[in-house]
């Protein structure tokens, strides 16, 4: 079992303040948190109080984009989680299972967050009981099937992203696309898309690394 990782600054403080997680990537071919999607998949991976957390956040942000001060207490009693707020409290765990499933960062006394929730990847996916296993797999089916040039170009976004988060150069992606049919003069644009995307997402993690390592 994963152990709930502790946050960078300690989040017991009296509010919190959240500001989105910018991630084009995710943003792009992610889940809403509040969609049908994470109530169903994410839901026994994540946990119900990180799960109902993190849609109370989407809520905040969906009013205030840039931002918005999170009262901790009145979060825990609106979400069912007592009136505790303490370091091995309730809702403080709920926050720690954001940070570990990457979906939130803690960052001086910021709690970053992400704003759409990507697909399970396929170690938890094999964590699902194999009913909701299947059902996952049916849901995939019909994104992948799904007809329309907007289908279109987010399956070849995430096609393209994939060949080079697993090392692929953007030629690589190119090419790969034009073989599964992509029409050529979309090709090289979504695989410099994914390149940039996966190199920002590089050099957010890096800076994320040293922040971490700064505060330490």
């Amino acid at each position: 079992m994963l152990a709930i990782a502790e946050p960078v600054v300690d989040p017991t403080l009296p509010v919190l303040w959240i500001e989105p997680w910018d991630d084009d990537v995710t943003d792009e071919l992610g889940h809403d948190p509040r969609s049908p999607y994470v109530e169903r998949f994410w839901l026994s991976t994540l946990g119900p109080s990180a799960t109902w957390l993190l849609r109370a956040i989407a809520y905040g942000l969906e009013a205030s984009p840039t931002g918005f001060e999170l009262s901790a207490a009145d979060t825990a009693r609106a979400l069912g989680l007592g009136e505790r707020t303490g370091r091995h409290s309730p809702f403080v765990r709920a926050v720690g299972r954001l940070c570990q499933f990457e979906l939130a960062r803690m960052r001086a006394g910021t709690l970053v967050t992400r704003r759409s929730v990507p697909w399970l990847d396929r170690h938890q996916l094999r964590r699902l009981p194999y009913l909701i296993q299947t059902e996952h797999q049916a849901w995939e089916t019909a994104e992948t099937e799904a007809s329309g040039p907007e289908a279109m170009r987010r399956r070849g976004a995430n096609l393209a992203f994939g060949i080079v988060r697993a090392g692929g150069t953007v030629d690589d992606a190119e090419r790969a696309l034009i073989r599964w049919s992509y029409h050529p003069s979309l090709c090289r644009s979504l695989a410099e898309w994914a390149w940039h995307q996966h190199d920002l997402a590089r050099s957010q993690a890096a800076l994320s690394t040293a922040s971490t390592q700064d505060l330490g």
